[in-house]
């Protein structure tokens, strides 16, 4: 069986959206998708940390979902990452109310002995030296994905450049992507970040989709339209989840391959979106996703007589 390393936060989250507002609950872009990843059956492993308020009930939850967990360090004396945010009226916005770092801001990852020879690794959205880190540690990967953030952007842009040279594919949205190459067009934009080193650029569009771009040829899937969107939190990390489930799963990174991983992705981060932060992922059912696959099926598919 293929393995997956996952790398990246385990934290509470505190989310208020039109509909409603939680208290602290599971969150962080690690959780996220091992939750997703978990639904290809792969063999996956999670590197974070978190502090000793971290409920023994969410590692048992992650053992349940055979998603190991020698990776996550638990700082007995510290206290867990946390952030909070608010969305507006539109759900596409959101503010940021509090972040504390907690652990996270000492954190060195520790890769596990039996994933340092992971065949595809996926890097949530952390700090590039924390990537970096990571990437050093692992032996020959098939595959390293990564996800990064304006933030990093904004803070780190030369550490964020070292990490994105070792890489084989980056998954941004549309605006982050503006950012990091200058240019306005998507398309554009993909062409220069693919000089940056990755062979394939994943532009995420939120509700209205995904594009892949690789070489010369690109790729587009749509986001499945729903009746009533709960909690975005979690959507993209849930998406990247997905795609990495599904090339670990399927063990070819080839670009045929990499449309079908951006469905999958799609088809699962249309799911964590109906409820608040991950209680959607948890109870998810084999059924549920498999039909829902149909609906992006027929949702994509025609049928066109070329002359």
């Amino acid at each position: 069986m293929s393995k997956l390393l996952i790398v990246g936060t385990v934290a509470f989250d505190a989310i208020e959206t039109p509909f409603g507002k939680t208290d602290k609950i599971l969150g962080g872009a690690g959780t996220y998708i091992g939750l997703a990843a978990e639904k290809f059956g792969v063999d996956s492993a999670i590197v974070s940390v978190v502090g000793g308020d971290f409920p023994q009930e969410y590692l048992d939850l992650f053992q349940q979902k055979n998603i190991n967990t020698e990776g996550l360090e638990i700082v007995k004396e510290g206290k867990t990452f946390f952030w909070s945010g608010k969305y507006h009226n539109d759900m596409n916005t959101r503010d940021t109310l509090d972040t504390q770092l907690n652990v996270l801001a000492d954190f060195n990852p520790v890769v596990p002995k039996n994933y340092k020879d992971a065949e595809v690794v996926m890097l949530g959205n952390l700090h590039p030296l924390v990537q970096l880190s990571v990437i050093e540690q692992v032996e020959n990967p098939k595959l390293i994905i990564l996800d990064t953030m304006n933030f990093w952007m904004d803070n780190t842009l030369e550490d964020l450049h070292k990490v994105i040279a070792k890489v084989d594919v980056i998954t941004i949205n549309d605006e982050e992507a503006r950012q990091l190459s200058g240019e306005y067009s998507l398309v554009k934009a993909a062409r220069k970040i693919s000089t940056m080193g990755p062979k394939y650029v994943v532009i995420k569009k939120g509700e209205h989709g995904a594009l892949l771009f690789f070489e010369n040829e690109m790729f587009f899937a749509p986001a499945l339209p729903l009746e009533e969107v709960f909690d975005p939190t979690g959507a993209g990390d849930t998406f990247a989840g997905g795609f990495a489930g599904y090339l670990t799963q399927t063990n070819d990174t080839s670009f045929h391959n990499m449309k079908n991983a951006i469905i999958y992705g799609s088809n699962l981060a249309s799911f964590c979106v109906e409820k608040f932060g991950t209680e959607r992922m948890i109870d998810l059912k084999s059924d549920e996703i498999d039909k829902r696959l149909k609906v992006f099926k027929s949702l994509t598919q025609f049928k066109i007589d070329l002359n």
